[in-house]
């Protein structure tokens, strides 16, 4: 994955408002990446600590926090979440119907 495609990923994550969310195949259909919802978790990953990306808005496609190496980070991106008014149901998902952003348009800025 290129360092274009990469900031591709960021700018469509930036997008993302406060209080929603999208899954790793939407950002990659926002970034003009179709197909590529692992490389945006890849991207996400490469973030360094004290991003100003919101990595936290972006889910899997189930409204689920996806796994993560680091102990803690799938907390740490619910607190977020949560801070943000996201609520979870008691399996722990996110109703994508009312938390999922509907971009207008299909372009990355």
């Amino acid at each position: 994955m290129t360092s274009d495609s990469y900031a591709k990923i960021y700018a469509a994550v930036r997008r993302i408002p406060e209080g929603r969310v999208l899954s790793y195949g939407e950002v990659a259909r926002l970034a003009r990446l179709p197909g590529r919802a692992r490389q945006v978790g890849y991207a996400m990953f490469a973030l360094p600590a004290g991003t100003t990306v919101p990595w936290h808005r972006v889910v899997n496609a189930r409204g689920e926090i996806s796994r993560r190496s680091r102990p803690g980070a799938e907390l740490t991106q619910r607190i977020l979440l949560e801070r943000e008014g996201v609520r979870f149901n008691a399996a722990g998902r996110i109703d994508l119907e009312r938390y999922g952003w509907k971009p207008r348009t299909g372009r990355a800025r």
